[in-house]
């Protein structure tokens, strides 16, 4: 596994918490410190829009969205600057694109995710229809001014949830220390794999959400572990909630549930049956990735040296 010297990378924001490797005692401390974020997040946000109640509720969730992303990671950049004297690194974003290169692997994942979202769009018609207050509270995410719902759905949403679910805790369950076997890293890939994906869909809070971010959250993951890189799973989720952010901005699919409500049964299934393809032929092509280590191919960070 290719390893990087600290200060290579001390201008890269993500580079501040790589010696914090969290096993699933630290990933349940992150989870009660978002919920901590949360609260503050809609205390803050609630006094915004008591001082400024003309500025609507796609202004109060630009401030309060971030906030409760802010005490899990002033929480891993201390644990980290704590591990960074003893112990090695793992790289939260690397570049191990193999054959393809970055543009090849962003275009596949592009292809991938738009592909995945489709696909998914029919299993979730399968589903109860929402409770009328939820679909009211997402509706709201999406409407009003059209520049603050992109800032919030496809910059913050994809920077901050792909640093705790692939960057904290897929690369934590696939790096973190093992009790009692000696030199032991990790648990198995596939697992990790699942677990930060089921870790993704539970922090959406409904059902409705969760299905289809556990689906992309699991090939999100895969794309992680063969790359390391955390720019291409971030480009995913901006894909995928700008992919969304779009349609439900288009007058014409206002009044549709989804995909299946948009056209007639036998075209979605003719389309969903060439996404499903494409994701083969996706998956298979990063397959080919060599893999530097059995935890994936996050580099390596050595201990910075000492003056």
């Amino acid at each position: 596994m290719k390893s990087i010297k600290r200060h290579e990378k001390n201008y890269d924001i993500l580079s501040g918490h790589s010696y914090f490797i969290p096993g699933p005692g630290e990933i349940f401390i992150l989870t009660i410190l978002l919920l901590v974020g949360a609260l503050i997040g809609n205390v803050v946000g609630f006094l915004f829009l008591l001082c400024l109640p003309d500025a609507g509720q796609d202004a109060m969730m630009l401030v309060s969205y971030p906030l409760m992303f802010i005490p899990p990671m002033l929480y891993a950049q201390s644990k980290s600057m704590r591990s960074s004297m003893f112990d090695e690194g793992v790289a939260l974003d690397s570049e191990n694109f193999g054959k393809p290169g970055l543009l090849g692997c962003a275009g596949l994942v592009i292809i991938g995710t738009l592909a995945l979202s489709f696909t998914m769009d029919g299993v979730n018609s399968l589903m109860p229809p929402m409770p009328e207050w939820l679909e009211t509270a997402l509706n709201s995410m999406v409407e009003g001014r059209v520049w603050m719902n992109f800032l919030c759905v496809s910059i913050f949403a994809p920077f901050f949830e792909e640093w705790l679910c692939r960057g904290m805790v897929l690369r934590g369950l696939l790096n973190c220390k093992r009790k009692g076997e000696d030199g032991q890293r990790g648990i198995r890939p596939a697992f990790a794999i699942i677990l930060s994906s089921l870790f993704f869909g539970l922090i959406h809070l409904n059902p409705w959400q969760a299905l289809p971010a556990f689906a992309l959250g699991c090939l999100f993951g895969y794309v992680y572990y063969r790359t390391g890189s955390l720019k291409l799973t971030m480009l995913m989720h901006f894909t995928n909630n700008t992919f969304a952010l779009i349609f439900s901005n288009i007058e014409s699919f206002k009044d549709v549930d989804s995909f299946v409500d948009a056209m007639p049964l036998p075209v979605y299934l003719g389309i969903a049956a060439i996404c499903i393809i494409l994701l083969y032929f996706i998956i298979k092509a990063f397959s080919r990735i060599e893999l530097q280590d059995k935890t994936g191919n996050c580099d390596k960070v050595k201990v910075p040296e000492v003056m």
